[in-house]
């Protein structure tokens, strides 16, 4: 008789004191993890990771193996592709023009304003405190060093820091500064993978 030798997908583990909707998808081999929030809607990928108090909010879509850090909060409609680390005490908002009220004084309820988002795309790295003030979005492979603010658009492998963020640099797919090689050339010292600089966007040189 044929057997199969592929086993199963682990299942998601999802501590006791975490609060995950009842409709919120948590992707196989994913961790929520102590006192951390799901809200309704949410899609987690496989091989996630949810640290302890961070918050993911209603409707949010996140990758394949994404860590979220203690204490992120990750505000709808934000979404995530595969292989982002968002670190500790990170936040992502959602309103441009914050109040708590309207002109008249009365309360802001939730059909009072229009949230928008924060986009970070494949493998991005957002550092420990950092900001991210929506609508923007953050490139593949790009890092945000820890307690920046971002207000505009990152490119892709950019190095940004600083309050407003700007970009003192470039990095490649290991994460670490990549070094100037010539003619416009950028080598990572972990990988020697080179990458081409060309109006202001960095692309990795194809072999």
């Amino acid at each position: 008789m044929f057997s199969s030798s592929a086993s199963a997908p682990p299942p998601p583990r999802i501590a006791d004191t975490a609060d995950v909707a009842s409709d919120a998808v948590i992707g196989s081999g994913s961790s929520v993890w102590h006192l951390a929030q799901i809200r309704e809607g949410a899609h987690l990928g496989s091989g996630c990771v949810v640290g302890r108090g961070a918050y993911v909010g209603a409707g949010v879509v996140i990758g394949d193996n994404c860590k979220i850090q203690n204490y992120a909060l990750v505000y709808e409609p934000a979404s995530l592709a595969d292989g982002v680390f968002i670190g500790p005490a990170v936040v992502l908002t959602n309103d441009t023009y914050p109040r708590a009220v309207n002109p008249d004084g009365s309360l802001k309820s939730a059909h009072d304003w229009e949230p928008v988002g924060v986009t970070i795309k494949q493998g991005a790295s957002i550092g420990a405190r950092a900001t991210c003030v929506a609508p923007v979005t953050v490139g593949a492979w790009a890092t945000v060093a820890a307690g920046a603010v971002v207000v505009k658009d990152v490119p892709d492998h950019a190095l940004v820091v600083g309050v407003p963020a700007r970009r003192v640099g470039w990095v490649g797919h290991a994460g670490v500064p990549l070094v100037e090689a010539g003619d416009r050339r950028w080598r990572c010292p972990m990988t020697d993978r080179v990458y081409i600089e060309a109006d202001g966007q960095l692309t990795e040189e194809q072999q």
